[in-house]
């Protein structure tokens, strides 16, 4: 399948009189993000007025909070949730940042060129070297009408994904723990596809004619990883994105390709939208593709484990998180049971620093 992103409307945005739950990070964050943005002190006022704090705000914090710039109205606002919080259980003490680790020196020219190449000649037979498999797609779709990262779970989808002489079918099996029919394209909300080998394999195509450079070293899940970074000019883009099924554009796009170092397999694949249009409802969109090691049958395979898309339209947010579950072999589907599985732990996902 093409590799696409879609957004066709979403639902259950935050009411106007919901109440918000946040601890005191998320309180700073909040705060921080609305004085970089800008907003308007009268409506940050009246977001906090429907907060309830989680844990104890002190003087010493609501002053240092104070000193980020808020404006008097939020200032007064932030004085009542100080009163209000006086015999909830502070939060608890930030750990110390740990002293910066220089990473080893990057490797020299030879090998960076030698790297792109297998990694190349990796890519474009990615999808050849995987069997017929099943899968189940679990994704957790999330909005934020404020634009400040404060997510809302819209809804929960899980999908029967076939792989079949590498192509990909996807069947809607439940939504929220029901059962429904419904043809994936037909879903609403956002939407993506091609996680499957298209989105690595197109970014290392000859007519893509991508530009590459070794960026950096990094550690993911306990092993060594080199990073590469490309960029993708528009002309040569095949990344679709379409709004409401009447618009759609490819733009230019940019990311990250991480190698593990001991093995030459890619283990993450992060793309981003650049240059996307003015006039386009979408003004940001990117995705981050995680890869891990899977047993089908008798024999380990690299193949998708999680996905994060994100993208905004004004101040609206929206976010899936997706996860390719219980791996069986094509043929096998009476043994699947389309249960919705607890998320993965984010340790699976989470990037170390480099040890030196």
């Amino acid at each position: 399948m093409p590799r696409q992103l879609a957004l066709v409307f979403l639902l259950g945005a935050m009411s106007a009189t919901a109440q918000v739950k946040l601890s005191i990070d998320q309180l700073r964050s909040f705060l921080r993000s609305s004085v970089e943005l800008r907003h308007d002190d009268k409506k940050v006022a009246e977001y906090l007025k429907r907060v309830t704090l989680t844990q104890q705000l002190d003087s010493g914090t609501r002053l240092e909070m104070l000193g980020l710039g808020l404006g008097p109205k939020t200032a007064e606002v932030l004085a009542v949730l100080e009163e209000k919080s006086k015999t909830l259980p502070p939060p608890p003490a930030q750990p110390a940042k740990p002293a910066a680790v220089a990473g080893p020196p990057p490797p020299g020219q030879e090998v960076q060129t030698q790297l792109l190449l297998h990694v190349r000649e990796y890519a474009r037979n990615y999808t050849k070297r995987l069997p017929d498999f099943i899968c189940t797609q679990v994704t957790r779709r999330y909005v934020d009408p404020t634009g400040l990262e404060f997510w809302q779970r819209e809804d929960v989808v899980t999908t029967k994904l076939t792989y079949f002489e590498q192509k990909e079918d996807y069947k809607v099996v439940l939504v929220n723990s029901r059962p429904v029919d419904i043809p994936y394209d037909r879903l609403g909300g956002a939407t993506s596809a091609g996680e499957f080998g298209s989105m690595l394999k197109e970014i290392f195509e000859d007519e893509t004619q991508a530009q590459f450079a070794w960026s950096r070293w990094a550690t993911l899940r306990g092993r060594r990883n080199h990073v590469i970074e490309y960029s993708v000019a528009q002309p040569r883009s095949k990344w679709r994105i379409s709004y409401q099924r009447t618009l759609d554009i490819t733009p230019a796009y940019h990311g990250l390709i991480y190698v593990d170092r001991d093995t030459g397999m890619v283990t993450r694949v992060t793309l981003e939208a650049v240059n996307i249009p003015p006039s386009f409802p979408i003004q940001e969109a990117r995705t981050v593709l995680d890869y891990d090691f899977v047993k089908i049958g008798d024999a380990e395979f690299l193949l998708p484990m999680k996905s994060e898309m994100r993208m905004r339209e004004g101040r609206l947010l929206v976010k899936n998180e997706v996860e390719f579950r219980m791996y069986r072999k094509f043929g096998a589907e009476a043994v699947i049971t389309f249960d919705t599985p607890e998320p993965l732990p984010e340790e699976r996902t989470k990037e170390q620093p480099p040890a030196p």
